[in-house]
């Protein structure tokens, strides 16, 4: 994980690729506090109630109109022209934290996984092509058509997850996979220092969800932050860094601000369908 760390928006860093979360971005105004891993934020901005989010059109052409402002945005920008941009990813299903006019990094991951799915090569800089695109959007491809209404998909060619309601999308996110680069990893566990090994990979297939634990979970390989796990010990949770490339040791990271709503929209044994392979 990133060490340093800069004011940015909602306490945001961006970094060789990476991209480091306070617990923020969520519209509502009480305040909670979990323990974290030393030289995390805690402090977290957590709505009052769930956010009621509407089924999504399964088809791009049942969007809303939108007219895009036009103006090049890149990190860091505020006004107007944000708000906008924010406000058409929430419209989209999105998640780019409160439409506050700061170009953040939570809005930051939600503009990565909005041009994933549009097939645009991800950026921080809003210019000609997103906006169009931001126009005109295409709905996420669908893993399983035949699914439950209510499910999971996680895309590991695309590192996009979606969550499904009423068969139509209502949560789109970006995500960091397994690395497939194998690790063996030394951690003191249950008293003992003891060595740990894997192959850093997302299994695909069909699972479904299981247990979870609030706040930060220590496991001998990290902190999870929110974790629902789905397939033994891999889940879909929150990190600290959530990268453009698969970077874990085979879990699902989330967005901080994705992973503190996500366990109060998807409930236990609800399916999980991974599919895809990353391409370096």
């Amino acid at each position: 994980m990133m060490r340093g760390r800069r004011r940015l928006a909602a306490a945001t860093l961006v970094a060789v690729g990476a991209v480091t979360f306070a617990v923020a971005g969520v519209t509502g105004t009480a305040q909670a506090r979990t323990a974290a891993p030393a030289g995390a934020v805690t402090t977290a901005t957590v709505p009052p109630a769930l956010p009621a989010l509407a089924a999504l059109p399964a088809r791009a052409a049942a969007y809303p109109p939108f007219t895009a402002p036009g103006k090049t945005l890149r990190l860091g920008a505020k006004g107007s022209a944000v708000k906008a941009l924010q406000s058409r990813l929430q419209e989209l299903g999105y998640m780019p934290g409160a439409a506050d006019g700061r170009y953040g990094g939570a809005t930051l991951t939600a503009v990565w996984a909005f041009q994933k799915v549009q097939g645009i090569k991800p950026t921080s800089t809003i210019a000609a092509r997103t906006w169009r695109a931001l126009e005109n959007p295409r709905a996420p491809r669908v893993l399983v058509p035949r699914g439950k209404p209510t499910r999971v998909e996680v895309d590991l060619t695309r590192q996009v997850m979606v969550l499904y309601r009423g068969g139509a999308p209502v949560m789109i996110s970006h995500i960091s996979s397994g690395s497939g680069i194998p690790y063996t990893e030394y951690a003191t566990w249950n008293g003992k220092r003891q060595r740990f090994s894997g192959s850093a990979r997302t299994p695909t297939g069909d699972y479904t969800t299981t247990w979870r634990v609030k706040g930060w979970h220590r496991s001998y390989l990290g902190q999870l932050y929110n974790p629902i796990f789905f397939n033994g010990g891999i889940a879909l949770h929150g990190a600290l860094s959530v990268p453009l490339y698969p970077a874990s040791h085979g879990c699902v990271r989330l967005p901080m601000n994705v992973a503190e709503v996500l366990p109060g929209m998807l409930g236990r044994g609800v399916p999980v369908h991974v599919r895809g392979a990353f391409r370096r």
